[in-house]
């Protein structure tokens, strides 16, 4: 099959249109915009090809340029899309560069008018694509294996279109824009199918990888409280127990909620679950950045400390009781009052293992029980 410029916008058509269909199937799943953007690019580029194939089989619909512009608004689609993967957004100032080719309409249609109009086209299509890789840098956190790799097409495929811009307008190069002749048209034309298949394939698994990044956190929190759940504690305790020592000990509270069924009896289930939500708060504002918390389940919660000394232990449980009595008592008044009994061991091994801490830390909490409640009562590791 010969790539002439028929068989190329025809190929570019089908790649487009699958990418443009399958990016929409996957915002119907989960509703990220910038698939939805993207998928738009697509669609255009799409449109944009199907009115230039049909200039070239002789139906004059509309002028070339207009195909172009199309594609400068798929680009523009690209780079929105990726200012939102990215969180952050793009200048107002972008938009002049629809004024920019408003402008070039107005161009008279000399000889040299085909390789203007291409070449300031591709100056900024590459613009536009070189900003959208330069918005893929990591700051401050690791990209996926999808987003180096679409950052990296983007930028390939802008400094192909700034390449073709510089040939176009001041290299001499033969160009018919209207009839698609000449040899840059012919590179272009295999590029941009190129540059269609390898950008749909790296949004896609830029988005999947985003996709399981969510479900796995999902997966690793009290969907109630937001708080890791016991898995999750497991899984992240054993990096911050082997920072433990005895110029550094941690330290391990088990917390739990005296007279929570009164709550739920008097005020509803929906009142016990405000109650949790707001321990849950309460924990995540008292609560070093290193710190692990994690709902046990019920009315129990575990809280893990890299550094804790008995009289840090003991100052924290001590705001933690307060804070959460003024809340529960205020909110939902009950004939015992709503408060918290801690258990609490300080470890300086990390031999002692998270089962172990949590044993020993329970025994501790029957003993805050047994003594009265709204107590915090401490024990150093066995």
């Amino acid at each position: 099959m010969a790539l002439d410029p028929s068989t190329l916008l025809i190929l570019t058509i089908a790649l487009a249109a699958a990418a443009s269909l399958y990016l929409t199937v996957e915002w119907s799943v989960v509703r990220e915009r910038s698939l939805l953007l993207w998928s738009s690019g697509f669609a255009i580029i799409t449109v944009g090809s199907f009115l230039a194939l049909l200039r070239s089989r002789g139906y004059l619909l509309v002028g070339i340029w207009f195909a172009n512009g199309l594609l400068i608004a798929a680009h523009a689609c690209f780079l929105a899309g990726v200012a939102g993967f990215m969180r952050t957004r793009i200048s107002r100032a972008w938009w002049l560069i629809a004024l920019l080719w408003l402008l070039m309409l107005l161009l008279p249609t000399h000889a040299w008018w085909s390789r203007v109009m291409l070449g300031l086209q591709s100056l900024m299509i590459a613009v536009l694509t070189l900003r959208a890789s330069s918005l893929l840098r990591p700051h401050g956190a690791s990209l996926s294996v999808g987003a180096v790799q679409l950052r990296y097409v983007l930028l390939i495929h802008g400094l192909f279109y700034l390449a073709k811009a510089v040939s176009a307008l001041a290299l001499g190069a033969v160009v018919d824009l209207a009839a698609f002749g000449g040899t840059l048209i012919q590179i272009s034309l295999v590029e941009g199918s190129m540059a269609v298949m390898l950008i749909a394939l790296s949004m896609t698994g830029t988005e999947r990888h985003r996709r399981e990044e969510r479900i796995g956190q999902i997966a690793a929190r009290d969907p109630l409280t937001a708080l890791f759940n016991r898995r999750a504690l497991e899984a992240r305790a054993p990096a911050l127990l082997a920072q433990a020592s005895s110029e550094q000990p941690g330290a391990l509270l088990l917390i739990d909620i005296d007279n929570f069924k009164q709550v739920n009896d008097l005020h509803g289930h929906i009142a016990g679950d405000k109650l949790l939500v707001a321990l849950a708060d309460i924990l995540r504002s008292a609560l070093p950045d290193d710190a692990l918390a994690a709902r046990m389940g019920g009315d129990e919660f575990v809280v893990l400390l890299r550094q804790a000394s008995a009289a840090q232990v003991t100052l924290l449980a001590d705001s933690l009781r307060d804070a959460f009595s003024l809340v529960a008592n205020k909110a939902f008044p009950t004939p015992d009052a709503v408060s918290l009994s801690v258990g609490a061991t300080v470890f300086e091994h990390a031999e002692e293992g998270l089962e172990n801490l949590i044993a020993q830390s329970d025994k501790a909490l029957y003993d805050s029980k047994r003594a009265g409640r709204n107590r915090l009562v401490l024990r150093p590791a066995r």
